[in-house]
């Protein structure tokens, strides 16, 4: 299993479209310049009144499904 390195800072306005269901995928620039793309539904569990801000490790398999996500900072 593999992971990547990144970092959001999302307004509770800015997320409001994902967590509607409006807006399916999050696209961000990992730490180390790869471009991620995954389902915004993931990052549920990090939602709080102010947003979703932090850092993040999500991880995959070696068919670079997705495995999991957790805040480290």
């Amino acid at each position: 299993m593999s992971d990547i390195l990144f970092s959001l800072n999302l307004t509770a306005d800015e997320y409001l479209p994902y967590y509607q269901g409006v807006v399916k995928n999050i696209q961000v620039i990992s730490h180390d310049g790869r471009t991620l793309r995954f389902p915004a539904n993931v990052l549920r569990p990090f939602v709080t009144h102010g947003g979703v801000q932090g850092t993040f490790v999500l991880e995959y398999d070696q068919y670079n499904k997705f495995k999991g996500i957790r805040r480290v900072k």
